[in-house]
């Protein structure tokens, strides 16, 4: 139960932005861009960058519904994204991207911890300065929105198919529907 009155019963961050569309707004129109604007970088990748910084937030609104969106895009699905989230080491993925999620997961932790090193070992695994500086982006904005979830108890749901279901809308409509 969502610690305000929110004056609505939908669930996660969409319930917050119903609550206050003024602020709301702006929000999702960052998203819209980070996540499914143009990039060298596919939606599914930058979704499951989402996902991977709300994992370690342990947002699990956004773990779980980034998640989503990023299994609904990327060939390998479910299984994939569960692979990144418990051991990217292994996970069947570029090295660029992991490069990626490894300064994600650098932000996250404290965005001083990007270090000349990370950003090196992304340029020669081919990814390019859009594709370091969205990351980074993606990773603090995910920071912020993470908090503006759980800081508000925002309605997380149990039912995975709930997820599925917003991974649909998502993929077909973007972030500024409804």
């Amino acid at each position: 139960m969502p610690h305000i009155d929110l004056h609505n019963d939908t669930p996660g961050i969409r319930g917050l932005l119903e609550f206050r569309p003024e602020t709301g707004r702006p929000l999702m129109e960052l998203v819209e861009v980070l996540l499914r604007g143009p990039s060298t970088l596919a939606r599914g990748e930058r979704e499951l960058i989402a996902s991977y910084v709300s994992t370690g937030n342990q947002c699990d609104f956004c773990a779980r519904s980034h998640g989503a969106f990023a299994a609904a895009q990327l060939p390998d699905g479910t299984a994939l994204v569960d692979q990144v989230r418990e051991d990217l080491d292994s996970a069947p993925v570029s090295a660029k991207l992991k490069a990626l999620l490894r300064i994600a997961d650098a932000v996250r932790r404290d965005g001083r911890a990007v270090t000349p090193r990370d950003v090196t070992e992304a340029r020669a695994a081919g990814a390019s300065e859009l594709e370091i500086h969205d990351t980074v982006l993606i990773a603090a904005a995910f920071c912020m929105l993470n908090r503006y979830v759980d800081g508000l108890a925002a309605v997380t749901p149990d039912d995975p198919e709930a997820y599925a279901k917003m991974a649909e809308r998502i993929v077909a409509r973007g972030y500024l529907t409804d």
